[in-house]
């Protein structure tokens, strides 16, 4: 029986791994859920689950009377931390959104407990960081994005062999055949509709962009300790191969499976053991083709970024990161195009200093100096719509 922690329990990943969990109710320990400001939703996850410890940022007007007492309430700002502090956990599931959950990763490592990574931001924020602290702490870092998990899956099958190339697979996203100037006017409802996956709503825009490709790139520089320009991307629009590996022999490992984020999460919930997901399996036969593409830079130049970001090295992620951030959310807030979510990025990334081997602190005051310069270039107008 592991004692899971999840952070992020109201949203899509933290549902699903919720769903794995009372699936398998004789093997995992719910003792902690975290949400942001979707109160109902956790009051029916109290209700389901009987955590320990329940927390909201922001705290509710009212909690009903049925789960007041049924068990230990925090509120407010730092309650990422302190439940991570307060709670009995083997494990924590980190699928909060954004760079928040890069102090938390930290705090999780310091305290002991086995890290579940489902939120891509302290990797590509604070990798160095992240992977020293991990190392200390004598745990690996169980990766839940599809393709980094495929990779750590193919990675279990090497026999000590050194990887010579990732390959992490895209869908391609809803724009993946639009022409350039179509992709720039691109609405919110259609960078919303993604063909294969069911995600958060940042998380969406970001593969409609291909910057959450571009994001990956950075994880995987960091948690397989690869050099980026042995990390590459190609589209798969069937999104079956979920990434690959390949070895000096010129062999190539990868990892199949449906689009079900239940396999991945479960796969780090329960690791090194596999237990069935209870999900459809693959029809070989059925499948008319598998079919790759290269990413076209061009209509898609947020991937262009990452590469440029881990040759700058030191807080230039975190600077990228923060960026992107300011620009979805002023994407989604109509007050840019979606093709200038890039535009903004990259002019951000121009702009802010870079600070080499940065303290923890060092990396949220980079994140705070490029989110403060984007929206400074928002408001100058250079990116009215």
């Amino acid at each position: 029986m592991r004692r899971i922690a999840i952070l992020g329990s109201t949203g899509s990943i933290g549902t699903q791994a919720l769903d794995v969990a009372a699936r398998h109710s004789d093997r995992f320990q719910v003792t902690a859920l975290v949400a942001h400001s979707s109160g109902e939703k956790l009051f029916e996850q109290v209700r389901a689950f009987h955590p320990q410890i329940a927390a909201l940022t922001v705290e509710p007007e009212n909690i009903p009377e049925d789960v007041k007492n049924a068990c230990q309430w925090m509120f407010g700002e730092n309650v990422l931390l302190d439940v991570v502090r307060a709670c009995e956990a083997d494990d924590v599931l980190v699928s909060v959104v954004g760079v928040v959950g890069l102090a938390a990763v930290m705090e999780a490592l310091a305290c002991g407990k086995r890290v579940l990574l489902a939120n891509k931001e302290p990797l590509v924020a604070g990798g160095e960081l992240v992977t020293e602290a991990a190392r200390r702490a004598g745990h690996p870092l169980l990766p839940v994005d599809s393709e980094h998990s495929a990779i750590f899956q193919c990675l279990q099958g090497a026999g000590g062999n050194r990887p010579e190339r990732l390959i992490l697979t895209a869908s391609g996203g809803p724009f993946r055949t639009w022409k350039k100037e179509d992709i720039a006017c691109a609405t919110k409802e259609q960078a919303l509709r993604h063909p294969n996956w069911s995600m958060g709503r940042k998380i969406t825009i970001d593969s409609a962009s291909m910057m959450n490709k571009a994001l990956e790139v950075i994880e995987a520089r960091w948690l397989f300790d690869m050099p980026a320009e042995r990390i590459d991307v190609l589209i798969h629009p069937q999104s079956v191969i979920h990434s690959m590996v390949e070895y000096a022999d010129g062999a190539v490992m990868a990892q199949l499976g449906t689009p079900d984020m239940r396999l991945p999460i479960l796969y780090a919930m329960s690791w090194p053991e596999r237990l069935p997901t209870g999900g459809k399996r693959l029809d070989f036969a059925a499948m008319n083709a598998l079919t790759f593409e290269q990413p076209d830079l061009e209509r898609f130049p947020g991937l262009g970024l990452a590469y440029r970001a881990l040759e700058a090295g030191g807080t230039m992620s975190a600077i990228l990161n923060g960026a992107n951030e300011v620009a979805v959310d002023a994407f989604l807030h109509d007050r840019i195009r979606f093709g200038q979510i890039a535009e903004l990025v990259e002019e951000t990334m121009l702009s802010v200093p870079v600070t080499a081997s940065p303290t923890l602190e060092q990396v949220f005051e980079s994140d705070r100096a490029a989110r403060a310069r984007a929206q400074a270039l928002l408001r100058a107008g250079r990116f009215a719509r």
